[in-house]
């Protein structure tokens, strides 16, 4: 039982370092952060299973997480109410090509990261993005507005 205890407080609280830590997709990752997450992954198992080193620890381990992380999705599925809090909501950074500097500055995001992902879509200027929304899971939507016609009168 020990271990399902320890298991659950480190869930929560990686669960929370994710929350706080702002929204990135994995392939927005730098080969430091993909380091920094193996490196975690690995303390946290040392954390969870202590110096138990048994398949059975890990199997409990991997089955704690994997049952909290469907107790999570579940109240979010039964109690629509509760998903912002648990999954975050997604988040406008651009309207009518002008970026919401403190939306960015609230979600932890430079102005560069902005104009990278945009790039990413094709999109050379941020004034032509009509709406940018940041998504949940951490990737751009983009909504830009159709190119004008400036020789029709």
């Amino acid at each position: 039982m020990d271990l399902v205890i320890r298991s659950l407080i480190v869930f929560a609280f990686l669960w929370l370092v994710v929350r706080i830590s702002g929204r990135r997709e994995v392939a927005q990752l730098s080969a430091f952060d993909m380091i920094l997450l193996v490196t975690l992954g690995d303390l946290v198992s040392q954390g969870v299973v202590q110096e138990d080193y048994s398949v059975t620890a890990a199997l409990i381990a991997v089955t704690t997480f994997s049952v909290a992380s469907m107790a999570l999705a579940w109240l979010g599925i039964r109690f629509p109410f509760t998903g912002p809090a648990l999954a975050g909501r997604p988040r406008v950074v651009v309207r009518d090509g002008e970026p919401l500097l403190d939306v960015l500055k609230g979600e932890r995001m430079t102005i560069d990261d902005l104009h990278e992902a945009a790039r990413e879509k094709g999109i050379r200027r941020l004034r032509d993005i009509e709406l940018c929304v940041l998504e949940t899971d951490g990737a751009f939507s983009f909504f830009t507005s159709e190119p004008s016609d400036d020789s029709a009168g």
